[in-house]
């Protein structure tokens, strides 16, 4: 199969960037379906965690917390996430613990 230069036009900051047949070539033989979606920039700066970054725009992400219940104790504890439905959410110290329980217990399957 022969292949040719494209540009194409980058999902995240919009500029035109330009796939060449030898990326193509290696997308082909790696299996790969879908053409690139991102420039060079916009790709180095999503996998060194800021996908704005590369625009200039400075990311300040905060972590959600949430007061909730622990499943196990009931005792009203903060959480570093926002607890799914159906899911057990659990304070640090039965965290731990549980923790604890299930490595030992995997331990003991093992041996």
């Amino acid at each position: 199969m022969e292949f040719h230069d494209k540009v194409l036009k980058c999902a995240e900051c919009g500029s035109e960037f330009v796939f060449t047949s030898g990326e193509q070539m290696f997308f082909a033989d790696k299996g790969f379906k879908n053409e690139p979606k991102r420039c060079k920039p916009c790709k180095t700066a999503r996998t060194q965690g800021g996908a704005s970054a590369a625009a200039g725009v400075a990311t300040n992400v905060q972590r959600v917390e949430t007061k909730t219940v622990c499943s196990q104790c009931g005792k009203e504890t903060t959480v570093p996430f926002k607890p799914t439905q159906g899911r057990p959410v659990y304070c640090r110290e039965c965290f731990q613990q549980r923790r604890t329980i299930g490595g030992a217990a995997v331990s003991e399957a093992a041996g």
